[in-house]
């Protein structure tokens, strides 16, 4: 049996990402959502929902480098 994916609203996506040190607004995420580039979400029942691994591994790999 697999393990139960942690899945969070946008709202409670944003908060745990800021949280992490990637402060982002519920408000991007949905315009990313519409427009590309954002984290992969699922849909249920009109609610958007985030696989947290997936949504902290997209903005891990947003970072760059400063010199």
């Amino acid at each position: 049996m697999e393990m139960q994916r942690k899945r969070l609203t946008r709202r409670d996506t944003a908060e745990a990402l800021t949280r992490a040190g990637y402060p982002i607004s519920p408000a991007t995420l949905s315009t990313m959502a519409t427009r590309g580039g954002g984290p992969a979400y699922i849909k249920f029942g009109g609610r958007v929902l985030y696989d947290w691994d997936v949504a902290l591994a997209w903005a891990e790999a947003r970072e760059t480098k400063a010199a």
